[in-house]
């Protein structure tokens, strides 16, 4: 399904890492998948209240918590760069969709990185 947001559609997800030798392309391309999801989910559930929200974001952040393995087993992890690429870009996504005062914590706060 094709994001009709059009902020969301012309960003760029996890730049920081892409490149940055430290974090293996392919590995960062299925982080950026993750978080193309979450949006495609925000735009076919469309959360009425930041709890609606926060359910879907805590749901890719699970996700990006088993990802996290493969990150490891390409000699890498989620570490701080990474931690903060991840929850700016979740961030930018809520305040895409409309809830700008989203908790960046609270978005992700069921990491395990």
């Amino acid at each position: 399904m094709p994001l009709t947001n059009q902020q969301v559609a012309g960003h760029v997800f996890l730049e920081d890492m892409f490149g940055d030798d430290y974090y293996p392309d392919h590995v960062v391309a299925k982080g950026a998948s993750i978080l193309v999801r979450l949006c495609e989910r925000i735009e076919a559930e469309r959360p009425a209240d930041l709890a609606a929200l926060y359910a879907l974001t805590q749901a890719a952040t699970e996700e990006f918590n088993e990802l996290d393995e493969e990150f490891c087993a390409a000699g890498s992890e989620i570490e701080t760069v990474a931690r903060d690429t991840i929850a700016v870009d979740f961030g930018f996504v809520a305040s895409a969709y409309g809830f700008p005062d989203a908790d960046l914590e609270e978005l992700v706060a069921t990491r395990e990185w």
